[in-house]
């Protein structure tokens, strides 16, 4: 049906009036979604589609108009102008805060959103890779959708489940520097290399992630100038020393401890 419409210049719509627009109205009132993530709609305009008619009915008729969110793939040229959050691009990463929100949906094996059998091991993303992309977007308002390829009989390949593994770890300590927080005043350090910021929701605390560990093991955060009432770094249970500079910003002592103790990034809790 599909590749008839192609074939015509989509002037008709029997693969979306048959097929597309049935089945997700069914999938809504069966199932209520949270999200509806559309994709595949870039050959064709909105138009073909039914977008605008179909999302005038979720978001004011339908049994999720109050709770659902949709991404922005509803037609060529719809892309990072309308949606409830943009995706932009695969693999989209600003670097910087974007007004809208966003999402970095990208994928564990940088060149296949499958699984491909023949894969070197180069062209997976390290743990440390895979840390940084979730630092930075969080960092910068983004959510971020990682995807892995299940094999033809839906197993999760041992390089898969081993990065899975490794970053449920990670956030198991550093999580409350991601979940439910917010972008800060400043997205990343200017003075500290590979620093990345995010706010918690009540404004109290400021969290600083370190990608990289000073070799020196003095941190000096130049984003901050205000002396705060704790500094801890996530993990640790001992005491940090640390003052703020009028020149260089808040200064903090790091433990000497083997930096692999905690491992691929780590935090520091900034209390106010």
């Amino acid at each position: 049906l599909y590749l008839s419409n192609k074939a015509d210049g989509f002037k008709t719509k029997s693969f979306v009036t048959d097929k597309i627009l049935p089945e997700m109205y069914d999938i809504v009132n069966k199932y209520k979604p949270e999200v509806i993530w559309s994709d595949g709609d870039w050959e064709a305009p909105a138009e073909y589609w039914n977008s605008t008619e179909f999302l005038a009915w979720l978001y004011n008729e339908s049994p999720v108009k109050d709770t659902i969110v949709v991404n922005d793939r509803w037609g060529s040229g719809v892309m990072c102008h309308h949606g409830g959050f943009y995706t932009c691009m695969d693999r989209y990463n600003p670097g910087h805060l974007v007004s809208h929100k966003w999402e970095n949906a990208m994928t564990i094996d940088r060149k296949s959103w499958g699984y491909v059998r023949t894969s070197p091991l180069s062209n997976y993303l390290s743990i440390e890779e895979l840390i940084t992309q979730i630092v930075e977007t969080i960092s910068c308002g983004g959510n971020i959708l990682i995807n892995v390829g299940p094999t033809h009989d839906g197993r999760i390949v041992p390089i898969f489940e081993e990065r899975l593994r490794q970053m449920g770890s990670w956030l198991k300590t550093n999580g409350q520097a991601l979940y439910g927080s917010h972008p800060w005043r400043v997205q990343n350090d200017t003075v500290a290399k590979a620093v990345w910021y995010t706010e918690a929701a009540n404004k109290a605390t400021i969290y600083a992630i370190m990608l990289s560990w000073p070799e020196n093991f003095e941190l000096r955060l130049g984003a901050i100038n205000n002396q705060p009432k704790t500094v801890q770094l996530l993990g640790f249970d001992g005491t940090l020393q640390f003052h703020v500079d009028a020149h260089v910003g808040l200064v903090v002592t790091l433990p000497h401890f083997p930096v692999g103790t905690l491992q691929w990034g780590w935090t520091l809790s900034i209390k106010y």
